[in-house]
């Protein structure tokens, strides 16, 4: 099962999704290309009454023990579905990597 199918299901199972993207940045990133990577935007009702903090710590929780090896970054966008709504449906893009890694070297 590829990564990303790991982390769609881990995240259908664990929260009730209204919205969700994944997308592999892993080619915007110095190194070879591989499933490492991701960029997650989420919209759950779940999420309400939490604080930004509380949301990502839920979604590192279905990841646990897939952070590190093979994931090595996620970002996340995570809302309620009124704050997805009044924010207009929009996620910023994320920058290009600077390098930094081992291969670098």
């Amino acid at each position: 099962m590829s990564i990303e199918a790991v982390i769609r299901n881990r995240l259908e199972e664990g929260l009730a999704i209204e919205h969700l993207v994944i997308e592999n940045e892993s080619h915007m990133h110095s190194g070879p290309a591989s499933d490492s990577h991701f960029k997650l935007t989420v919209v759950s009702d779940d999420f309400s009454g939490k604080r930004l903090v509380q949301r990502h710590q839920l979604i590192y929780g279905f990841m646990a023990d897939r952070m590190n090896n093979p994931i090595h970054a996620l970002a996340m966008h995570l809302f309620t579905v009124k704050e997805w709504q009044e924010r207009g449906q929009e996620v910023m893009p994320s920058p290009t990597c600077l390098g930094g890694s081992k291969a670098d070297h």
